[in-house]
């Protein structure tokens, strides 16, 4: 990839690369819908990931080239600004922007762009990308941003430039990811630890059902108000309440369920969900993926049916798997409504299940099946 991508930057640039920097995509084994409740969540970076080469100027000029799009984009450093057109360049100058906001003086650059992280999949390739583009102006810089505050301005980008009010975990697991280790992220303090996800003969394996479903945006907004209606039940009762992270299925069961049973059944899959992460890093700490699969099964099930945010093609590659010895845990991953499922399999039974399962949910579905095969490796690095 080194050799590749300077070979390009020498013909796009006419000057070789200053830095190069990889930084992945994401995974969140387990506690889904958790953030924005304040809970923990458990992801890990991945083996797909954003290339960024880059050198700095001597003028004020931005020139940024995007390989697998062949897309051109330039502008300067002083009409730095989000663009509605097309929406990569705004991952790379958010990024730019937030050195502007800290008052480092920022020079030109020229920037080349691939990636293989599969765009639309749910696996955050524009966080990998705007972590890249933190990572390299920081060393190019020599600001000496710590990786949490790289992290900070990564979902800033996000935030300021692509619209998009991400929660914290995406850029986190790009950023601080470890091979073969998930994070134990706390939500609320950003206080964080390694887990060991030791996969002796397991592979990750994510389905994508190549579906987003118009409903993915509203419904999220709507269960965010249905967990903070809860929220707003108990505290009447409980003022030190702040978010679901404080609340217990007995308090539930007395503020909650006699009042709004629809809001108690959201509710409750959050406050089970943030359980089950704990069981699921303690059977991760005794390396027994068997048990800790069974969770994610459990949390598709709520996903589905308490929360109601899967649909029926994740319905269907979940239930597709769910008996087959060879797959240890199954569950849609992400906000909903599409995307993929994350699935646990044993190596050497990938192919015959992928033989298997994509013609039955093409004929089914009546939409292409992809698949990807995920191992969990290290964040946001220099490889040049």
């Amino acid at each position: 990839m080194k050799n590749e991508l300077t070979r390009i930057f020498i013909e796009q640039f006419q000057a070789s690369p200053q830095v190069i920097v990889r930084s992945p995509g994401r995974v969140n084994i387990i506690g889904e819908h958790a953030d924005y409740n304040n809970g923990f969540v458990l992801p890990a970076a991945i083996d797909k990931a954003a290339y960024i080469a880059l050198s700095l100027r001597q003028d004020e000029e931005i020139h940024l080239t995007a390989i697998d799009l062949k897309e051109n984009f330039s502008t300067t450093i002083h009409q730095l600004k989000p663009i509605g057109d097309i929406s990569w360049p705004n991952y790379i100058l958010g990024g730019a922007a937030q050195f502007v906001k800290k008052c480092i003086p920022l020079k030109g650059f020229n920037l080349l762009l691939t990636s293989d992280v599969p765009i639309g999949a749910g696996l955050s390739s524009s966080a990998a990308v705007e972590c890249a583009t933190v990572f390299a102006m920081n060393h190019l810089l020599q600001t000496e941003f710590s990786r949490i505050e790289m992290v900070s301005m990564a979902q800033k980008a996000e935030h300021e430039y692509a619209g998009v009010m991400c929660g914290i975990m995406d850029q986190f697991a790009s950023m601080m990811g470890k091979a073969s280790q998930v994070i134990k992220l706390d939500c609320r303090s950003l206080e964080y630890q390694y887990v060991p996800f030791k996969l002796d003969g397991i592979k990750i394996l994510l389905l994508n059902t190549n579906v987003k479903h118009s409903l993915a945006s509203s419904e999220y907004n709507t269960r965010r108000e249905e967990c903070e209606k809860a929220v707003e039940l108990i505290k009447a009762h409980q003022p030190s309440v702040e978010s679901l992270r404080d609340v217990t299925v007995e308090m539930l069961d007395q503020f909650v369920l006699p009042v709004n049973e629809l809001v108690y059944k959201r509710s409750r899959f959050v406050v089970d969900e943030m359980e089950r992460l704990n069981d699921a890093c303690n059977y991760l700490e005794q390396n027994d993926i068997a048990s800790m699969g069974e969770c994610m099964f459990e949390t598709h099930e709520g996903l589905s049916r308490q929360y109601e945010v899967s649909c029926k093609e994740l319905d269907f590659l979940v239930n597709f798997v769910k008996d087959k010895p060879e797959v240890l845990g199954a569950r849609m991953m992400g906000g909903g409504f599409g995307g993929c499922t994350i699935n646990l399999v044993q190596e050497n039974a990938i192919a015959q299940l992928v033989s298997e399962i994509k013609p039955a949910y093409e004929a089914a579905m009546n939409l292409p099946l992809d698949f990807y095969i995920a191992s969990i490796e290290n964040g946001t690095e220099l490889i040049y």
